[in-house]
């Protein structure tokens, strides 16, 4: 499986070590989102910095939907089925997803690709960006739901 991860929050009052974990996980800013392989050194991480960022199991049916709307080679260039077959052994984009939702290949592995979707902010709002998911609102953990939340953003 492979996590998908939005931070929520902005820099302001933030700890420079939780900081520092933002920036190797790419999340400079806010909407900003990155698809991670689940091991535990990026379980660690999330841990870490779960007061600013909410993640959870993307699905491979969202991941290729983000791809073609938000995903983005250097040029500011969208990615195409054309592309992924050229560049990869897969030969769209739908089944590029599964293999990084099955942790068969890394979405950063794609050639000349930004390695983060920048997301436009949900629809409705956060529930509560100070709350975390149990408690009603927007930070830590959230499972399947990430879904959801994500298309509300593209």
């Amino acid at each position: 499986m492979a996590f998908a991860v939005i931070r929520v929050r902005g820099h302001i009052n933030i700890k420079k070590d939780i900081e520092d974990t933002m920036t190797l996980l790419r999340l400079n800013r806010v909407n900003h989102c990155v698809v991670i392989p689940q091991n535990d050194v990026y379980k660690g991480m999330l841990q870490k910095a779960k007061d600013f960022i909410t993640w959870g199991e993307v699905s491979d049916e969202m991941l290729a939907k983000m791809i073609q709307s938000r995903g983005r080679l250097v040029g500011d260039k969208i990615i195409d089925d054309a592309y992924v077959a050229e560049n990869t052994p897969y030969q769209s984009v739908d089944a590029f997803a599964k293999g990084v939702v099955a942790d068969e290949v890394k979405y950063a592995d794609l050639k000349e690709v930004k390695p983060l979707f920048r997301l436009h902010p949900p629809r409705q709002g956060y529930e509560a960006v100070k709350k975390d998911f149990k408690t009603h609102g927007s930070l830590g953990y959230r499972g399947e739901k990430i879904n959801a939340l994500i298309e509300r953003m593209l």
